[in-house]
C-alpha cells in the first residue's frame, strides 16, 4: 500500500497566525505590502507621498524646483542638517531626545575654527578634536541619566544652553573665525564633486550590494528553516534600484553633479542602517526602545545601549557641525542656532522615526531632511518668507505625529505593536 508523503513542515515564523507569509513570488510581496500598511506598519510610505506632493506642487508653481541644478544645491544644503538628524535616530529608537545637538553642531564648528586657523593646529587632527568633543558630551549625558535617572529632555536643555554659552566665550568678540580660502576642508565642502563616471559605477554597486545582500539573506533565513523571499523579488529590487539610481546621476550630472559631502553622508546613512538591522547591538536598541524593563530581563547591558545611542548622536551633531563649517568656509556664532535643532529633530519624525521608541530606520533621516529642505528650497524659489517655512514645517511634522500615533494605534489592534 502506497504510502502518503509527509508534507514539509512550516516554517517557523509561518506558524504564527499574525504574520502573513506567501510562497515569497512578487505577487505575494504586493499582498504582504498591502497587509503591513492596513495593519499599521506604513513604513516610509507616507514620506515617499509626502515628496511627490510637495514635488509636483512646487514645480507647478515654479517649473526651476526639478531642475538639476536646483536639486544639487538642495541636497548639498540638505547634508549637514542631515547628519545631524541621523544622530537623533538613534535616541529616538529608544524613547529618548537630545535637544542639544544644534548646540554641539555649533560648539564643534566653533572648535574646528579656533584650533585650525588661530592656534595652527593640522586641519586633520582639529577635524577629529571637534568631532569627538561632540561623542564625550554624549557620553556625559548617557552617564547622568543613567546613574541619577535624570530625564534627557532635562539633561540636553541643560546642554544646549551651556554649550550655546561656550560655542561663543570660544568665538569671542570677533563673533566668526574665517576659515582658509582654497584649503583642502573649504574646497571638499563648496566645491568637490563626484566625476559623472564615479557616480554611474557607485549606482552600479549600490544595486549589486543590494543583490548579493537580498541572496545571502534568503539562505540564511532558508538556513534556519523560516520563511524567505523569491530570488526575482530579489533581482526587482535590484534592478529598480538600479534604474533610479542610474537616472538620479545621470540627471544631476546635468549640472555639477553628486556633491562628495551629501555621498559621504548617504554612505553614513547606510553604515548606520546595517548596524540598525543587522547587528546584535542594532536589535538590541530596539529591544531596549519597545520595552526597556523586558530588554533588562533578557539579559541585555540597558545602560550600555543608552551611553552607545548618546555618544553616536553627539558625535554625529558634532560632525554635522564641521560639514556646515566647511560649506560656509567659517565657523561663526550663528552656527548651530536658529532652527538647525528644530529641522534635525523633525527630520528624523518625519522620515519615520517614532516618539515613543522602538520604531525607526536610519533612512528616516534622509527622506525626513528631504522634506524639510524641499519646502525650504520651494518657498526661497517663490520668493516667501521664513514664516511660511516654519508655518508649514510645523505642519508636517505635526502629520506625521498624527500618522505615528494612528499607526501605533493601528499595530496594536492587529497585534502586531
Amino acid at each position: 500500500m502506497a504510502q502518503t508523503a509527509t508534507p514539509p513542515p512550516k516554517a517557523l515564523d509561518q506558524q504564527d497566525a499574525r504574520v502573513k507569509v506567501g510562497s515569497g513570488s512578487p505577487k505575494d510581496m504586493l499582498t504582504n505590502f498591502g497587509y503591513r500598511v492596513r495593519s499599521g506598519d506604513l513604513g516610509p510610505l507616507p514620506v515617499v507621498i509626502g515628496l511627490i506632493v510637495i514635488a509636483v506642487v512646487f514645480q507647478a508653481l515654479n517649473s526651476l524646483f526639478l531642475s538639476s541644478g536646483n536639486l544639487v544645491n538642495l541636497i548639498y544644503d540638505s547634508s549637514a542638517v542631515g547628519m545631524i538628524a541621523l544622530g537623533i535616530v538613534f535616541v529616538l529608537v529608544l524613547g529618548e531626545i537630545d535637544l542639544s545637538v544644534g548646540s554641539l553642531s555649533g560648539l564643534s564648528s566653533a572648535l574646528l575654527g579656533v584650533l585650525y586657523v588661530n592656534k595652527g593646529w593640522n586641519p586633520i587632527l582639529a577635524i577629529v578634536v571637534a568631532a569627538l568633543s561632540g561623542a564625550l558630551i554624549g557620553f556625559v549625558y548617557a552617564q547622568v541619566r543613567n546613574r541619577f535617572g535624570m530625564p534627557s529632555f532635562v539633561i540636553t536643555l541643560a546642554g544646549l544652553l551651556a554649550f550655546l554659552g561656550l560655542q561663543l566665550q570660544l568665538l569671542g568678540s570677533q563673533g566668526s573665525i574665517n576659515l582658509p580660502y582654497g584649503s583642502g576642508l573649504v574646497t571638499f565642502g563648496q566645491q568637490q564633486f563626484l566625476t559623472p563616471i564615479l557616480a554611474y559605477i557607485v549606482a552600479v554597486l549600490a544595486a549589486a550590494a543590494v543583490f548579493v545582500a537580498g541572496i545571502l539573506n534568503i539562505r540564511r533565513r532558508r538556513a534556519a528553516n523560516l520563511s524567505a523571499s523569491s530570488p526575482a523579488n530579489v533581482v526587482i529590487r535590484a534592478v529598480a534600484l538600479l534604474v533610479v539610481l542610474l537616472l538620479a546621476a545621470w540627471y544631476l550630472n546635468r549640472d555639477n553633479g553628486v556633491p562628495w559631502m551629501f555621498a559621504i553622508f548617504v554612505l553614513m546613512i547606510v553604515a548606520a542602517n546595517y548596524a540598525l538591522t543587522k547587528t546584535n547591538w542594532g536589535r538590541h536598541m530596539f529591544a531596549v526602545g519597545g520595552n526597556e524593563e523586558a530588554a533588562r530581563r533578557a539579559g541585555i547591558n540597558v545602560n550600555m545601549i543608552y551611553t552607545s545611542a548618546f555618544v553616536l548622536t553627539g558625535l554625529f551633531a558634532a560632525v554635522g557641525g564641521v560639514l556646515s563649517a566647511a560649506r560656509l568656509a567659517s565657523s561663526s556664532q550663528s552656527a548651530g542656532t536658529g532652527d538647525v535643532n528644530l529641522n534635525a529633530i523633525a527630520a528624523a519624525v518625519i522620515g519615520g522615526t517614532s516618539l515613543f521608541g522602538g520604531r525607526g530606520s536610519a533612512y528616516s533621516a534622509l527622506l525626513g531632511i528631504l522634506v524639510i529642505q524641499s519646502i525650504s528650497n520651494g518657498l526661497t524659489l517663490l520668493n516667501l518668507s521664513s514664516a511660511y517655512r516654519y508655518m508649514i514645517t510645523g505642519a508636517v511634522l505635526a502629520l506625521a505625529v498624527l500618522i505615528d500615533s494612528l499607526a501605533r494605534r493601528s499595530r496594536v489592534q492587529h497585534g502586531t505593536a
